[in-house]
């Protein structure tokens, strides 16, 4: 019997039950709020773009597909340049959102943007703004993660998923939200089976060798300019060659 995204999240954090927070974790809960996104939804850019990508998505043959948020996003912006070097030629398509946090790609994932093609590699790096946005737990964040890779998993059985860790934010190695990222991170790992889904970290290549994150590669400690973009291309070239079949 195939098992609801409810009933996967349940064994999911059972896994898990050493760490205190899933003391009080509703696994039902991530369910519901991924089902339920924000306001965002149907409003402004947020619903121009959802309706434009879907068209994209719509017209077919894309062999790689970027799924994310505002720093996949970027890759049209400041990481403009290392696309077009890196990824444009494998036709590849960018689902990155400002903002959104995991439920958001959820809800995109089902209304429209998986829909016309099935790509050979999808690579994932979501969750950061749940830490910016509610200090989201870092169970919560990954049982959102595993919620989209179970929309992948259902409706993509043949593509490969390059898992990425969520990138360091702030300066400071101690710093609260990198710390939860960090989290998170440990359970994120957990989600790849080595088969189907593939963990990659890249996390070190951004940082100074004392963990500090500066301004040259984030300069707002968050967002990567055009440097860091190919820092990101160069640190998952060879994981990407190796999961295209190159």
């Amino acid at each position: 019997m195939k098992m609801t995204r409810r009933a996967s999240l349940a064994v999911f954090f059972s896994l898990f039950s050493g760490f205190a927070a899933l003391a009080v974790y509703d696994p039902g809960k991530a369910t519901t709020v991924a089902s339920k996104p924000d306001g965002k939804i149907g409003e402004g850019w947020w619903k121009t773009r959802h309706e434009e990508k879907v068209k994209l998505a719509a017209q077919g043959g894309w062999d790689l597909v970027f799924i994310g948020d505002s720093i996949t996003q970027g890759w049209e912006g400041g990481g403009k340049e290392t696309w077009e070097k890196f990824y444009a030629p494998r036709k590849a398509l960018n689902i990155g959102f400002s903002g959104d946090r995991t439920e958001n790609v959820v809800w995109r994932l089902e209304n429209g943007e998986m829909d016309g093609y099935k790509p050979k590699v999808a690579v994932i790096m979501i969750g950061t703004n749940n830490t910016g946005h509610r200090n989201d737990p870092p169970d919560y964040i990954a049982g959102g993660v595993k919620a989209i890779l179970d929309d992948l998993g259902e409706k993509w059985p043949d593509t490969k998923i390059l898992l990425l860790a969520i990138f360091p934010r702030a300066a400071q190695a101690a710093d609260p939200q990198r710390v939860n990222n960090d989290k998170a991170n440990e359970f994120i790992a957990k989600l790849a089976d080595g088969k189907h889904v593939f963990y990659l970290n890249i996390n070190d290549k951004f940082l100074a060798p004392d963990g500090e994150l500066t301004k040259e590669i984030m300069p707002d400690f968050l967002h990567p300019q055009a440097k860091g973009y190919g820092i990101w291309a160069e640190a998952m070239e060879p994981e990407l060659k190796k999961l295209l079949g190159e």
